[in-house]
């Protein structure tokens, strides 16, 4: 599908294309979402190069990621798409030209509907494609800021549930879900600085002052939130390490509670075992009181065994 947001005279416009159709004038931002094979026809068309595929898209080589060629600064970003409890990373391609931006993407991404729908309702004053550009990577350090707060919050309501014992799978599923969050959102981050920074050192004669003051501002900001997510992999760890702790400690007292059992019933044992031997001649086999004088003494040793381990401390 492609989309192409028309900005003139400070009014935005909103257009579906086909591959019959020709790039419109004044085309600020064209964004190919899915495309099948006549849109990369049709884009390859004004391009210096090939159309990038999926695979293309998904490089992680830095001189796949970030280049520039005749048709200007290409860079490849993550970006964050919440799934559920989970976070997951969308790899976009950004081609910035003199006259128009153009994405493409093989996923949805919440951030780029969330763009559109700030362009639809005039609340961002953009006029250049770097500034769309640099609008859309503001808007994923927030967003990125907003998920390091939310993986807060799930862990400060899984610090009240550790030393619970039936909330213990619940609680190692969950520090798994938030590992592996909190892995993405420091991934986006430092692409996100990689890619600020590519643009800061050689794109540097095409932005304005005010492009390079955004980038500076946003750099800061991942600088600052950096820590956080490194943070955020301590408590982690800490939580992971007292969950399995407790775990072992629940345990252990199972064990213990089945050790004390077989000691305690060892001297009843012990007793039954002597007088179910098959000996000719044992006096208490014949004695009108031999059997409760047996079954006294085996309650009798059970009782003494138990107390013995309760003053001791050990129960």
């Amino acid at each position: 599908m492609i989309t192409a947001y028309i900005y003139q005279n400070r009014q935005l416009s909103i257009t579906e294309l086909t591959a019959d159709d020709r790039l419109p004038a004044n085309t600020l931002w064209l964004d190919l979402f899915k495309p099948n094979d006549e849109e990369r026809e049709w884009l390859s068309r004004f391009s210096s190069e090939d159309v990038p595929d999926e695979e293309d898209i998904n490089e992680i080589e830095a001189s796949a990621r970030f280049f520039q060629n005749q048709d200007g600064l290409h860079i490849n970003s993550l970006f964050p798409q919440r799934v559920g409890s989970d976070v997951r990373a969308v790899n976009v391609s950004f081609n910035l030209r003199d006259n128009f931006l153009l994405t493409i993407r093989e996923e949805d991404v919440g951030l780029i509907r969330l763009l559109r729908n700030y362009l639809r309702l005039g609340r961002l004053d953009i006029d250049t494609p770097q500034v769309l550009l640099l609008e859309l990577f503001n808007l994923k350090v927030d967003y990125l800021s907003d998920l390091i707060e939310d993986v807060y919050t799930v862990l400060d309501n899984l610090s009240e549930q550790v030393f619970n014992d039936e909330e213990l799978d619940a609680v190692f599923k969950q520090i798994t879900v938030q590992e592996n969050s909190n892995g993405k959102i420091r991934l986006s981050l430092l692409d996100t600085q990689r890619s600020l920074r590519y643009m800061q050192r050689y794109y540097r004669s095409q932005l304005s002052d005010d492009n390079l003051k955004d980038i500076r501002e946003m750099l800061s900001d991942i600088e600052s939130l950096m820590p956080h997510s490194q943070f955020i992999f301590d408590k982690l760890k800490f939580l992971l390490d007292a969950a399995m702790g407790f775990s072992g400690l629940q345990q252990n007292k199972i064990i213990k509670i089945f050790s004390v059992s077989a000691v305690v019933f060892l001297p009843p044992t012990l007793i039954a075992s002597s007088y179910g031997m098959n000996f000719a001649r044992m006096p208490e086999l014949a004695w009108q009181y031999g059997y409760p004088m047996a079954v006294g003494l085996m309650f009798a040793s059970a009782a003494g065994t138990y107390f013995f381990f309760k003053r001791k401390g050990w129960l």
